[in-house]
Formats: structure tokens, sequence, C-alpha cells
């Protein structure tokens, strides 16, 4: 299966279910956000999986161990392929989601995210947390695997960190990917499809470069051929 997950990061169903109908299922996963659901519901995950698209539902769950695997429980239950908790919620939150889908023989990945991406190590301290922010994205992975889920969010210049610290095996599930072809002008640090993956990324998750093409499935097809998956 291919790695690339396409985020639909739009504010309403129609114009999720727009692009997303110009997609080949066999070709991407998608991703549903916050915004999206919490305007749409549950609605936009079967009209999804009516178009036969696996979902990974983005919503970072973060309470107490039965609320979020309560959550975690529902979302696996309406057939998402993949679902995100904090790490930072601890041990006994982590363990409680996982045990969960174990108990009702569920097999929805579940994921962990460690450090937000846009936190810095002055927001970290004013957290009570005087660490800097790699060693923090350690720790939280390390914990993440010894409770048994299948792998976190991360950025992609961490992929290597984490795959020499957590195996190959461990999904890490990256964003902020762009296609070769579009890097050129950019002057932010981004990766390439294929320079994420060489690093060890897993799973690419990708928004705009996709989802604001004048088509869509060729960007999405352009992708496949530069990591030349079909």
């Amino acid at each position: 299966m291919s790695p690339v997950i396409v985020a639909l990061d739009f504010p309403s169903c129609s114009e999720a279910l727009a692009l997303a109908e110009q997609l080949d299922p066999t070709l991407c996963r998608v991703k549903v956000g916050k915004e999206l659901f919490t305007r749409s519901g549950p609605q936009i995950l079967k009209d999804l999986h009516r178009l036969g698209l696996d979902v990974f539902l983005d919503l970072k769950f973060h309470d107490i161990p039965n609320t979020c695997a309560q959550a975690v429980l529902a979302a696996a239950d309406q057939g998402v392929w993949m679902v995100n908790v904090h790490a930072s919620g601890g041990r006994r939150m982590m363990e409680a989601a996982r045990e969960r889908l174990q108990q009702h023989r569920l097999n929805t990945r579940l994921i962990a995210v460690t450090v937000l991406t846009s936190m810095e190590q002055a927001d970290l301290a004013e957290v009570g947390l005087d660490i800097p922010p790699q060693e923090q994205v350690k720790r939280l992975a390390m914990l993440t695997q010894e409770c048994g889920l299948d792998g976190v969010v991360c950025s992609a210049q961490e992929a290597s960190m984490l795959t020499d610290l957590l195996g190959a095996e461990f999904l890490k599930v990256t964003p902020g990917i762009r296609p070769a072809q579009s890097v050129a002008d950019d002057q932010r640090r981004v990766m390439t499809p294929t320079m994420a993956m060489t690093a060890g990324s897993t799973h690419l998750v990708m928004g705009r470069p996709i989802t604001r093409a004048d088509n869509p499935q060729q960007a999405l097809e352009q992708v496949i051929a530069e990591l030349q998956v079909a």
C-alpha cells in the first residue's frame, strides 16, 4: 500500500468529498482532522469509507485513561484505519487505549503525538519541561513503544533518530512533505517524499501539494512515481 496520506484540511464535508472523489484509493489514504470532524461529525467517515478510502482520524485524544480509551474505541468502531492520542497523557492512558482495542479485537492502528512541531524549548519550559524538544520526543516515543502502540507522529527530521532508537517497523507518520518539483522556491526546511522515506518515515502526510493542485490525482500519481511505489 502507498505510504501517502492526503490531509483533507477543509472546513466542510462537501469540499473534502469533492477532493476525495478525485483520488484513487489504491494510491493513498486520507486524514481527517479536528476542524473537518467537528463540523461534519461521523458522517464524513462514512462518506470517505463509501469511496473506498482508509481514514486516519487525527483528533489527538488526551484525557483520563478510561475516557481516552472509550474515544479510541468509538473511532475504531467507525472503521477508521488509524487514530492518535497524545503521548504526554502518560503510560496508563496509552495502555488503556491499546488494551481497549485488543479487548474488542479491533486492529485499528494506534499512534501517539510526542511534541507538537510548533513547540520550541521555551514553550516546553513554560509548561515545566526544561528539556530540548528532541530529548522530549525521544522520551515520549520510547514510552509509546513500551505501551504497545504502533508508532508516533513525528517530523521527517526526527524519523532517522527514531528508526535507530525504536526500529524500522515502529511507524513514523510525518507531515510537512513537499514533492521534489515544488521545493525549489520554498525557503523553509522541508523534505521530499524520497528524502523522508530514506530517513525512516513510514507514512507521509501531504496536504496542499495535492489538495490544491489543478489535478489532485495527477499530483498524487507524481508523488507515487517519485517514490517508485506504483
